[in-house]
């Protein structure tokens, strides 16, 4: 009998595993497809502002770092629907901003400073 009773336990249990794998399974799913869209965009924008401002191969990896990380902030912020995203919004701004600066050579950031004002 209590063979019977452990068998139908470890039964049990591996049926509560399998739906929690499965549940997790499809956060990943989500989360893979994300981060492929994001990645598009940011690679994307990221071969736009090479052409505009003549990156340095060196360079296109750090950009497409501090462009990559805007996107997704900024998708994350419009997933909230708060409307006091002004100031989350102005935070990842800031943050491109600087980080675009400490990429960028003086020129190349005043060429892009040029090029986003207009």
């Amino acid at each position: 009998m209590r063979k019977i009773i452990t068998l139908c336990l470890f039964a049990f249990a591996l049926f509560l595993g399998t739906q929690s794998a499965v549940a997790q399974n499809s956060k990943l799913e989500k989360n893979t497809e994300l981060n492929s869209i994001i990645n598009a965009k940011a690679a994307q924008k990221t071969e736009s502002l090479a052409k505009m401002i003549d990156l340095e191969k060196e360079q296109l990896d750090d950009v497409y770092d501090v462009v990559r990380t805007y996107t997704y902030d900024s998708y994350m912020i419009n997933q909230t629907k708060n409307e006091d995203n002004r100031e989350a919004i102005a935070a990842v701004e800031a943050q491109f901003e600087s980080g675009m600066e400490e990429v960028l050579t003086p020129t190349q950031y005043k060429r892009y400073k040029t090029l986003v004002n207009h």
